[in-house]
């Protein structure tokens, strides 16, 4: 067949077409070794002296510093290499590199154990120097840090070094994997941190042996902090509030103003359980862990990390990287079972609440900071290194990078049990070519690199392969800048037995760009601790100068902004290291812009003297809320959460009819149930009540204040549930109801209610006969989760008994799921009150009231959004001012591993799978789009022993999803429940019903437990107060602690503005279960914590 020259020409076209818009489609290109002649390799050579098993951090891997170490303005490359040679690269344009490392006498010892490497100027000459770190189980002499000293370059433009560490007292011999240069004590000079590691695997510690390691100082396996004095560096740690112990397993060092003082605070990434330290400059030449002050919680392996302004807000946030994988079955081979014992001693040995996942930590500007890296879906990159947080796009957004991959699954679980086997048979009489055979054995596996794609501060998008950057390998430190001078970034990666990843970006002209270079004072040319501010069209960016960063690395010290379609940049502001400013106007974009420190200005520094909304009081109560001794788990192996920390419930009313009101608490399990009366000053006084104290076994679980005998006082129904250590007909589950005298204080009635847990009780006049009658929920069942005791509707005879209403109370049991929460209200204006519940594993349920007989609805709100959820509370009000009824509904949030929805939801299967008379409950979610049990193999089995056989290795498990486990166990006896709807919203009242309306990002954070309606504000709108969180989850699940109060204040037309925290003065930590507010104050009651007390500020 031929073709004319025409059409031969129209397929030339198109040909190309399609090959430009695949070119335009990846963000990045791989280059090879041939196209930029860089043919480095970190090169792992096993044997029997040189393996993991004595050495555990054998495939930690090397590092990279990109830098201009020859003046030409080309960013150069620097590689270490673990066992080999480190390598100079000279940038020589267009992706050319020159191997330049023997002229240039910059590689290092020929042998182990190389680690981390840093750029900087360590003699203010103008010149890059580089700081090498050693480490490995070698001789001393081995293991001293190099500094090799830039002297300017030869005839042929080459740099020329030679090593001077000792000369400057960094020629340390500890067990180093990175040197950080700062200006701690702002005396004008670089300071150092030296981030070391124990080499030695970290064994079992009791309480008091641990707390005597962490006293003790240990120079060459602990955290070391070097002040320079006239070019000389002195080890300063053991004079510092800085823990240099041997319980250190330092991978990474963030260096950052946390808290926007002008001084630099620094966060500490440790390995295995240690915790990680928050070190915040007190300005005074020290600094203090404000560690478990200001995060709620943190990685577990705690391994590289970055800061970054992920959000645009001016607060610089964290993100720290751990080894939790992306898919199903390598979670399933390398996770371990929760180990609650373990984790108790952790606690009690003053370790932080820890959990094998990513953390993004968002800075709140408050001192405290919010976990939400499941919620922005960075928290599962396997066994991950250098986290870099980038503009790679040019779009005015930080991107993510992170660095994956370990060459042997260490954690495997067949390969430890294989290992422990091994061991025994040999009967622990171990040789070096045994341990060859055990290494030989252990499972190898590549992971891709992750990228992720900034979605405007909402959260990021994995665009890996779309950008060009997945590949099998196994990756370790990583550095980003310029290097072809185009506008954007490209990035370096240092593989093991691989050659490097050497990744251009092709943004291109596509999106603007803004680089700065700063040229800091006489000690500090590089300006380390600077801050940029971008500021442009009512938006900023914030950049800090610290480019050792990321993992073993240095990237780029030119500061790269994106400005996507900008053509000027309102105002450019840098903030020096000693309090001076610089500010340029109007400048313009896609040039490289220099900024001299010796053109600042010195500027007061004005502080912020407006109060904030709220302010913390003395809790005048003395009153804290108690569960003592109590582990859910050992009774449910397969709870997700402990039922029995729940609690406190915090109510109020006028109990001495003074038109005051009073404040009412009921506690946990030991705990009678407390009142407070309000006197005339606003104080109160505690109004002791014998018949609380002699009910005091049992756990309130619900309050509702309402005048049962018709008396004109209230009196109080008190609920009686929970979880504990009670059985399905334990005494302590029976209700009660306790008459008010009429001063405050109470008596029991007789009246016997069945043995049957309680929790949430509401009270409504439903028969319009004058006596207010109540509706009950029914509680979890003990021991028996999620089965739960019957609703009921109790009436109220006119002679203060409550009876039970049998019709009511079926129709009130019609809907599935454990209610959290209830509602009357008059929802169709008939004048009759309907009732509206919410709870765990149900949607939002209402049953409209038909003189006095209630009828359930289907799908009353007419959508799928208000279906089944983990709803914890519902309150109601008019937040669009037009007088009719709105909505608020508290849920779980997103801030979790289940990514919940309509076609993906979490569900939870439960029956006596086993048959040993006990309820199993499977929970299980979708993992890349199959459904699979949250339970490792050894949860399962421990509960489910007959599975033993069918799963007899983790492999065999970590392929089984949810349907090939249940597969011929599911019965007529099975209960499947869902839950496909996580967010809190508003159902906001319409001409045609009513509109979903979802609660802001800052809310779905954590569950929603507790809502007050207030004007805060005073415009004659209905505020919002908001608090939760659930801290007894599942370890694999953890702490949802990432709500400190938030408060939304209203504009009367349906929609919120988030008040930022540091406005608002609210700091809840813990399970807020209860909330309310009198006079102007606010009353915060969480589960195992005190009381806590707030009070709004005067205008």
């Amino acid at each position: 067949m031929k073709f004319s020259p025409y059409y031969l020409f129209l397929l030339l076209i198109l040909f190309v077409g399609c090959n430009t818009k695949n070119e335009i489609k990846s963000q990045f290109t791989s280059l090879k070794p041939q196209e930029t002649n860089i043919f480095f390799q970190n090169n792992l050579t096993e044997a029997k002296n040189s393996n993991v098993l004595l050495y555990e951090y054998f495939y930690n891997g090397g590092g990279v510093a990109i830098s201009d170490f020859n003046g030409d303005e080309k960013l150069d490359i620097y590689l270490s290499s673990n066992m080999e040679e480190n390598k100079l690269y000279l940038n020589r344009g267009n992706f050319k590199f020159e191997d330049i490392s023997d002229i240039s006498n910059t590689k290092g010892i020929n042998g182990p154990w190389k680690t981390g490497v840093t750029a900087v100027d360590i003699n203010s000459d103008g010149r890059m120097d580089i700081y090498v770190c050693y480490s490995g189980k070698v001789k001393d002499e081995r293991r001293k840090n190099q500094l090799f000293l830039n002297m300017g370059n030869n005839e042929d433009g080459t740099p020329i070094f030679t090593e001077v560490a000792g000369l400057y007292g960094l020629d340390s011999a500890a067990y180093s994997n990175q040197g950080y240069f700062f200006d701690y004590d702002k005396d004008g000079d670089l300071d150092m941190l030296l981030l070391n590691h124990n080499p030695n695997s970290l064994p079992v510690l009791g309480v008091p042996k641990t707390k005597v390691l962490l006293k003790e100082d240990q120079p060459l396996t602990g955290l070391r902090l070097y002040e320079q004095r006239e070019r000389y560096f002195y080890d300063v740690t053991a004079k510092k509030n800085i823990n240099g112990s041997s319980l250190s397993y330092g991978l990474g060092i963030a260096l950052s103003d946390f808290n926007n003082d002008g001084w630099i605070d620094f966060y500490v990434s440790n390995d295995y359980t240690i915790p990680d330290y928050l070190y915040i400059n007190n300005r005074s030449g020290d600094f203090e862990n404000k560690l478990q002050e200001s995060m709620s919680l943190t990685s577990h392996f705690s391994m590289g990390n970055d800061t970054s302004d992920i959000n645009n807000d001016g607060h610089i946030d964290l993100m720290t990287l751990d080894m939790l994988p992306e898919d199903n079955k390598r979670q399933k081979l390398l996770q371990a079972p929760d180990n609650y014992n373990l984790f108790d001693l952790n606690i009690k040995s003053g370790f932080h609440f820890q959990y094998m996942r990513n953390m993004l930590q968002i800075n709140n500007g408050n001192g405290t900071f919010s976990e939400v890296g499941q919620m922005m879906g960075v928290s599962n990159t396997d066994w991950s290194w250098a986290a870099l947080f980038a503009d790679f796009n040019n779009d005015g957004w930080q991107d993510l990078f992170v660095s994956n991959g370990y060459k042997r699954d260490y954690t495997n679980r067949d390969f430890l049990n294989y290992m422990e086997n091994f061991i025994d048979n040999k009967n622990s009489n171990i040789n070096s070519k045994d341990v060859l055979e055990i290494i030989n054995n252990m499972p190898s596996s590549n992971v891709s690199n992750y990228i992720y794609k900034n979605q405007k501060g909402k959260d990021f998008k994995n665009v890996t392969e779309s950008w060009g950057i997945k590949s099998f390998t196994n990756s370790n430190g990583a550095a980003y800048g310029d290097l072809d001078g185009d506008g954007d970034l490209d990035l370096v990666v240092n593989n093991i037995n691989a050659p490097i990843g050497m990744y251009r970006n092709n943004v291109n002209n596509s999106k603007n760009y803004l680089q700065v270079k700063l040229e800091g004072d006489k000690n500090n040319l590089q300006a380390i601790g600077a801050r940029v501010n971008l500021y442009h069209s009512g938006k900023q960016q914030s950049k800090e100068q610290f480019p050792t960063r990321g993992y073993l690395s240095t990237v780029s010290p030119i500061l790269h902004f994106g400005v996507g379609e900008l053509k000027k940049i309102d105002s450019l502001e840098v903030k020096w290291g000693n309090g001076k400013i610089s500010i340029q106007k109007q400048v313009n974009v896609n040039q490289i812009i220099t900024l001299n420190h010796k053109d600042a200005e010195i500027r007061e520094n004005i502080e912020s003297l407006e109060k904030t909304l709220f302010e913390r009081k003395t809790n005048t109560l003395e009153y804290t809320h108690q569960v003592k001794d109590i582990l859910d788990f050992n009774r449910q192996r397969l709870l997700h959460y402990q039922p029995s920390y729940e609690g406190p419930v915090v109510i109020k009313g006028d109990l001495n009819q003074d038109k005051r009101d009073d404040l009412i608490i009921g506690g946990g399990k030991g705990q009678e149930i407390k009142v407070w009366i309000q006197q005339l000053d606003g104080k109160f006084k505690q109004k002791v009540s014998s018949d609380f104290i002699k009910n005091k076994k049992g756990v309130i679980t619900g309050l509702e204040l309402f005048d049962v005998d018709l008396d004109g006082d209230l009196d109080l129904f008190a609920s009686y549930g929970g979880y504990h250590n009670f059985n399905e007909n334990s005494e302590e589950l029976s209700d009660a109801i306790y008459i008010n005298s009429g001063n405050g204080e109470f008596k029991k009635t007789k009246k016997v209610f069945a043995k049957q847990g309680s929790g949430v009780a509401k009270s409504t006049d439903l028969n319009q006969d004058g006596s207010p009658d109540i509706f009950v929920a029914g509680s979890i069942i003990p021991g028996s989760y999620p089965y739960h005791f019957p609703n009921k509707l109790l009436l109220n005879d006119g002679s203060g008994n409550l009876i039970i209403d049998q019709d009511n109370s079926e129709t009130v049991n019609e809907v599935m799921g454990i209610v959290k929460d209830a509602l009357w209200i008059d929802l169709n204006f008939d004048g009759l009150e309907d009732l509206i519940l919410v709870g765990e594993w149900m949607p939002i349920t209402v049953f409209l009231n038909q003189k006095g007989k209630l009828k359930k609805q289907s799908n009353y709100f007419s959508t799928k959004k208000t279906q089944n959820g983990w709803w914890n509370t519902i309150e109601v009000g008019d937040f669009n001012n037009d007088g009719h009824v709105d909505l608020i509904i508290g849920n779980e949030g997103t801030n979790n591993a289940f990514n919940s929805s309509l076609n993906h939801p979490v569900q939870i299967h439960f029956d006596d799978f086993d048959q040993n008379g006990s309820v199993d409950p499977i929970l299980s979610y979708y993992i890349q789009g199959k459904s699979y049990p949250l339970a490792t193999r050894d949860e399962i089995l421990g509960q489910w022993v007959a599975l033993k056989s069918t799963y007899p290795s983790y492999e065999s498990y970590a392929k089984t999803d949810l349907e090939s486990l249940l597969k011929d166990h599911i019965t007529e006896n099975t209960k499947i429940w869902k839950a496909p709807e996580m967010r809190s919203m508003l159902l906001m009242s319409q001409k045609d019903g009513y509109k979903i309306q979802y609660l802001p990002d800052e809310v779905q954070r954590s569950p929603l437990k507790s809502i007050v309606i207030s004007d805060l504000n005073l415009d004659g709108n209905q505020d919002l107060i908001l608090a939760g969180n659930r801290t007894e989850n599942a370890l694999k699940i953890g702490r949802n602690e990432a709500n400190y109060g938030t408060i939304l204040l209203g504009d009367g037309k349906g929609d919120f503005k988030t008040l930022p925290p540091f406005e608002s003065g609210l700091i809840f930590k813990g399970s807020v279960s209860s909330m309310l507010e009198i006079n102007n104050t606010l009353y915060i009651g969480r589960c195992n914590e005190e009381l806590m007390i707030f009070s709004r500020n005067e205008n």
